[in-house]
């Protein structure tokens, strides 16, 4: 007969699955996937129309010329010479900031704010339950040296 040695597999996979850090992997997640949408509207709807102002709306048609000449098809596919797409990276990097900017003020700031409230909380909690329990002490000290100090002085009578 066969002694188990440890929790099974898929009893492994049950403690890995109902721990606290991949459920909230897993709602992060999502909330990422639904955020992005609002995102890229947001560098649609207003960050290119402003950088369009100064040149066009579309931040993809930003590009330069490594090797010239460089010419493009209609599809938009290079036929000859090295081009640089710099405004598609310009575009992902303001979406990315965006992003960044919009998670941490509106999500990890006051998350951190509340999680540091309740830490001074908790604190002087601990810190009265402490001061409490040293003056109970230092009055049970106090009842002894009395109650000592009686007795002593009901001997030398």
């Amino acid at each position: 007969m066969r002694e188990k040695k440890g929790p099974s597999v898929l009893q492994g996979f049950k403690a890995f699955l109902m721990r606290g850090n991949v459920v909230d992997l897993a709602v992060a997640v999502v909330i990422g996937a639904a955020f992005t949408n609002i995102v890229n509207s947001v560098v649609k709807g207003i960050i290119n129309p402003l950088v369009g102002a100064i040149g066009t709306q579309n931040l993809d048609n930003y590009s330069t010329c490594l090797r010239a000449p460089c010419k493009q098809a209609a599809d938009g596919t290079v036929t000859s010479g090295i081009q640089i797409m710099w405004g598609s990276v310009l575009g992902a990097t303001l979406s990315f900031v965006i992003t960044a900017a919009v998670v941490y003020f509106l999500m990890v700031l006051p998350m951190s704010k509340y999680l540091a409230r309740q830490a001074n909380r908790e604190a002087a909690r601990a810190g009265t339950k402490e001061v409490v329990e040293v003056t109970e002490l230092e009055v049970l000290k106090e009842i002894r040296d009395v109650m000592v100090a009686q007795r002593s002085s009901g001997d030398d009578r």
